[in-house]
């Protein structure tokens, strides 16, 4: 048993409340919603932006709306979102598998869990640069280092003048 003061554990405890608050990591979901019948570039594009949501730490919510005739096939929903689960298996792993309510057909997906030791390396390791010593005003360049001046420029008469368009007429071929 310790006898301490009781107001000053009280502030002890708020603070390392407030830390741990700080600290907490917040993951945002991001929503990509698709149509079944998205076209390539579209998709490409999606995809895209998926990949910066989840590098960035954020799950990403695949929704694809049917509209119309799509409430028909289904199975043409189903291609687009295992399409982008397959894709998307490089950087990420599916949280939620897909289902359907109603007409929307969704899942999630998470970012890929970092192992430890691994983390985010540089792509390659940079040399430290040797210590120069202060900069010393330069020498001035001997004349021969000088380069030499251009070519005069064309003067007016020696420019051809450029050949003028015949101008329109009523439209009718000549």
């Amino acid at each position: 048993c310790k006898i301490m003061d009781y107001g000053k554990f009280r502030y002890e405890e708020s603070i390392k409340r407030k830390q741990a608050r700080k600290n907490q990591k917040t993951t945002l979901i991001k929503e990509v919603k698709f149509h079944a019948s998205v076209d390539a570039n579209d998709l490409a594009h999606k995809l895209r932006q998926m990949k910066e949501f989840l590098e960035e730490g954020h799950k990403v919510k695949v929704t694809l709306q049917y509209r119309g005739r799509e409430n028909a096939h289904k199975e043409l929903g189903v291609e687009v979102v295992q399409k982008v689960i397959q894709e998307c298996s490089a950087f990420a792993v599916v949280e939620q598998n897909p289902r359907l309510i109603g007409r929307m057909l969704g899942c999630m997906l998470a970012p890929k869990p970092v192992k430890p030791g691994q983390g985010h390396a540089p792509a390659a390791p940079s040399a430290p640069r040797p210590a120069q010593p202060p900069s010393a005003p330069r020498p001035a360049q001997p004349p021969s280092a000088v380069p030499a001046p251009a070519a005069p420029a064309p003067t007016q008469a020696s420019v051809a003048p450029a050949p003028v368009a015949p101008a329109p007429t009523d439209g009718a071929p000549q």
